[in-house]
């Protein structure tokens, strides 16, 4: 882990890559967020500060959006209760018609809650169910990050029955029954239409389904110093340029192709080559120098009605391709795309692994090892890159499969200090995680890169960002950023090979120099 974060340059120290200037994109578990509050606390700011603030500014964004209506604000037991005190009274001063309702409402709040309830000047109710289809809209202080265990009781069924309600429904932190940390819970939630967090995001946030039910999601300054990250230390942040930005490979003035990297892509068989070719385009239009197709002389012959500025590497076997990469110019390499499942392909994975340079396999690279996962994990050194879909990752990480228990988060970052490799585990909410325990989360991808061969362009963006020295890590999350963001520019109905060639209006854009 040590010698990963030295190779990383900006990274050297702990997470000292995410504690620059990064417009807020950390993102905290339940755990740290509690921590930020009694680091704030301790740098002299007063809980009831925090309290009110809070409360503050979600009155403040429910006022923004609505004309004064009828509200029910609904409180827990604990300090997203108290939240819940001050938004009733700053709505109501602001002309809101308040019922503020309460799981149990002889309950005796402690510490900043209990004063927050004794400035509420008004009834506390006990949740009526017929009464929640009735005010405008609802606000959601029940619960909060600190929830671990799925609801029960009367809170099960206040939260049941809000399901399915239509109309407005604001919720505080996060909507009531989800866990902070992105965890499956199991139990009943609430779908809010407005989420407004503190300070920064949780996973919860971003990872779906839970995303889902959150809505908008706005993060408030409630008063908590930046400062506290430096007590903190958060390992996880949200992907964002400001992220990987100063490590992109610009193209020097007075360079040339050959020191802007050559790539290899490990061609499938002659009517698999598709995959392979997206992968490769992919990685020429992001900036390498040269990108090369490999393979035998029949898959290679079909190929070549098909490319120009790729190029066409043959090789026979896992001896030939040890002699191809004798030739230390090709600095990067993509195994895996249409490449074929079994033994065959694996031994050319090792092969290629032996010789330490950035790699990127995905695919049948990944399920060839299906049956033995750790003779790939022995054969990874350097800037390994493993591009799994839920369904290739449940195979090398059969213990850390999506019902696991454990959040996407957990899992990817477990996987990658196993297999000491960066993994990136795809889906609308791509997570990427490195052997050190760094971890981003990617939420800007758009439904429709869902279509065949997205994953492999993916493939291809990274293995291009490797070959021109990008780090591995940065490379990965760069990559994953950049996807989404063609899916984004090109919008509805786009397929797979329109992608690369969007990569010009992306050059011109957010990380042009």
């Amino acid at each position: 882990c040590a010698a990963f974060a030295d190779r990383k340059g900006a990274r050297a120290g702990q997470f000292g890559w995410l504690m620059r200037p990064t417009h807020h994109v950390q993102v905290l578990t339940a755990k740290q967020m509690m921590m930020a509050d009694q680091a704030a606390i301790a740098h002299g700011v007063p809980e009831t500060q925090l309290m009110e603030n809070a409360g503050h500014a979600v009155s403040a964004q429910i006022i923004k959006r609505h004309e004064p209506c009828t509200v029910a604000v609904l409180v827990g037991p604990g300090n997203n209760g108290g939240d819940g005190f001050v938004i009733a009274r700053h709505l109501a001063a602001a002309g809101f018609q308040v019922a503020l309702a309460a799981l149990d409402p002889d309950r005796s709040w402690q510490g900043a809650a209990g004063i927050m309830a004794r400035r509420w000047q008004g009834p506390v109710h006990p949740i009526n169910f017929p009464d929640l289809a009735q005010p405008t809209l609802i606000v959601d202080a029940l619960f909060g990050t600190g929830l671990s265990r799925p609801l029960d009781g009367l809170a099960a069924e206040v939260v049941a029955a809000l399901a399915d309600r239509r109309g407005s429904i604001v919720a505080v932190d996060l909507p009531s029954g989800l866990s902070g940390d992105g965890i499956d819970l199991g139990g009943p939630s609430i779908a809010s239409d407005l989420t407004v967090t503190f300070f920064r995001k949780k996973p919860v946030h971003l990872l779906y389904p839970a995303r889902t039910l959150c809505g908008e999601v706005v993060v408030a300054d409630i008063g908590i110093p930046d400062a506290v990250l430096d007590q903190i230390k958060p390992q996880m942040a949200q992907n964002d340029p400001s992220l990987w930005r100063d490590r992109w490979p610009h193209p020097k003035a007075d360079g040339h192709k050959y020191n802007r990297g050559h790539a290899l892509v490990l061609s499938g068989s002659v009517l698999m080559g598709g995959a392979a070719r997206l992968s490769a385009m992919a990685a020429l239009r992001i900036g390498a120098g040269l990108v090369s197709l490999m393979g035998d002389d029949r898959a290679l012959a079909a190929q070549a009605s098909h490319v120009t500025s790729i190029m066409l590497k043959p090789f026979d076997g896992k001896q030939g391709l040890v002699a191809l990469l004798g030739d230390p110019r090709f600095n990067a390499l993509l195994l895996g795309p249409g490449a074929g499942v079994g033994d065959d392909l694996a031994a050319l994975v090792r092969a290629a692994l032996s010789f330490g340079r950035p790699c990127v396999l995905d695919a049948d690279a990944l399920t060839s090892f299906a049956a033995d996962p750790s003779a790939l994990f022995a054969a990874i050194g350097g800037d390994v890159v493993l591009t799994p879909h839920e369904g290739e990752f449940a195979r090398l990480f059969p213990d850390l499969n999506a019902g696991s228990g454990r959040s996407k988060v957990d899992r990817a970052r477990l996987a990658a200090a196993r297999s000491g490799a960066i993994v990136v585990l795809k889906g609308p909410d791509t997570v990427i995680a490195a052997p050190d325990g760094a971890v981003i989360i990617n939420a800007n991808a758009p439904p429709w890169l869902a279509t065949a061969g997205s994953g492999d362009v993916l493939a291809g963006l990274i293995l291009g960002l490797l070959a021109q020295g990008m780090p591995g890590f940065e490379a990965a999350a760069a990559g994953v950023w950049t996807h989404g963001w063609l899916g984004n520019h090109l919008g509805p109905g786009l397929i797979a090979e329109d992608l690369p060639g969007a990569l010009s209006h992306f050059l011109r854009g957010p990380v042009a120099p």
